[in-house]
């Protein structure tokens, strides 16, 4: 057993100061004062919070788990994700997806790698597909992929709206979104298709007219990349009224002369009247970061990682002055909620004890997945088994 005392909680919501129990890998109590003499049959270890901040562990809904990359050639494929890589940014979650190269990379090495890294301790999940449609799967059938494979929990990312989509049309699109949904539903899973958004004018189009031409709801898409640029941004605020959104955390600062600032577009869309559980952020770590010119000529190439969102969740309540309780949301439940991750995403009984404490001067200091420690002072008490 694990217990934490005097921690400051927000789950996200804020609770006030509480003691939190762990067992194993959940959480099975939370009060005000739980005494460890009343626990003296058990081994527990004992963690003082006090003057700390308790929040749940950030689940990144869109990370190259397996690497991506290859827009600059075969030098530009870039590495997989390493489990250290997400403890220091307090992510505790992952989901992982192919890219633009779907030809020379599967599915498969995506599934192996979210194994991996749930052997090595942490909780991963992924989308299968990549850009292109027709999508690569592992069974050979979207459907089946969602309903017989534990893992897999939508589809994606689907490119639209960009110069290295396949262009596919409304019924295409309605036809995969559709084998998603019916998926989802064979396999208790969200069944929900994750859209690359390009820079193209008017990006939401295809996925509007999927709507209005089939029985799909706006609630079936996870568009992401919605702060790439400023008229795709000012979109999204219309967009995010009916469906949901992803902001994209890891390009920024590299491409800081376009995209709007992720701690910024919250604050934003906020003022825009947007509900918060619309509104998702994740890194697209380990993917390239292109910048094309006008020609669609690679100019460079960058790579981000997990920690973005974590640096952006701090200036969202530092810098644009969001509650904590409201900004941690795109994060943690939020993420939870839209994609049917039901033990993860809020520090409550039953819940999974991912769980990231906070110095007062907002910086990380200890990390826990599913009850076990894995950093603790900012010291990496595990990394990946290669590392």
């Amino acid at each position: 057993m694990l217990l934490i005392t005097n921690a400051e909680v927000y789950s996200p919501t804020y609770i006030g100061k509480k003691d939190i129990l762990i067992s194993n890998e959940s959480i099975i109590a939370i009060k005000d004062k739980i005494t460890s003499s009343y626990l003296k049959e058990f081994e527990v270890k004992v963690y003082d919070a006090k003057g700390k901040i308790l929040i749940p562990g950030l689940i990144d809904a869109h990370v190259h788990i397996a690497g991506a990359g290859g827009e600059g050639g075969p030098a530009s494929r870039t590495p997989e994700l390493q489990l250290s890589q997400m403890i220091t940014g307090g992510v505790t979650t992952v989901v992982g997806c192919l890219g633009t190269d779907g030809i020379t990379r599967s599915p498969i090495s995506v599934l192996m790698k979210a194994k991996a890294l749930r052997a090595e301790g942490v909780s991963a999940w992924i989308y299968t597909g990549s850009y292109q449609v027709p999508t690569p799967t592992i069974t050979g059938d979207i459907a089946k992929d969602l309903a017989l494979i534990e893992e897999v929990i939508g589809i994606g990312e689907i490119a639209l709206s960009d110069h290295r989509s396949s262009c596919p049309t409304i019924d295409e699109l309605i036809r995969l979104v559709s084998q998603a949904r019916v998926g989802g539903m064979l396999g208790g899973k969200a069944g929900i298709a994750n859209i690359h958004m390009g820079d193209a004018k008017n990006p939401f189009l295809p996925i509007i007219q999927a709507v209005e031409k089939s029985e799909l709801t706006y609630k079936q898409f996870l568009p992401t990349h919605c702060n790439r640029n400023d008229y795709i941004f000012e979109d999204a605020k219309i967009y995010a009224k009916k469906g949901y959104i992803d902001l994209t955390a890891s390009s920024y600062p590299y491409f800081a002369d376009y995209e709007v600032k992720p701690s910024k577009a919250i604050a934003e869309l906020l003022q825009a009247n947007i509900p918060i559980e619309h509104i998702c952020m994740t890194s697209d770590a380990i993917g390239s970061l292109p910048d094309f010119d006008e020609n669609g000529n690679l100019r460079r190439l960058e790579m981000g990682l997990p920690k973005s969102i974590f640096d952006e969740l701090r200036d969202t309540v530092l810098t644009e002055k969001i509650p904590l309780e409201i900004a941690l949301k795109v994060v943690t439940s939020t993420p939870a909620q839209i994609l049917k991750l039901n033990k993860k995403g809020k520090i409550e009984i039953g819940k999974d004890a991912d769980l990231v404490i906070l110095n007062s001067d907002f910086s990380i200091n200890s990390v826990f997945a599913k009850g076990i420690q894995l950093m603790d002072k900012n010291i990496l008490l595990k990394k990946g088994t290669f590392e």
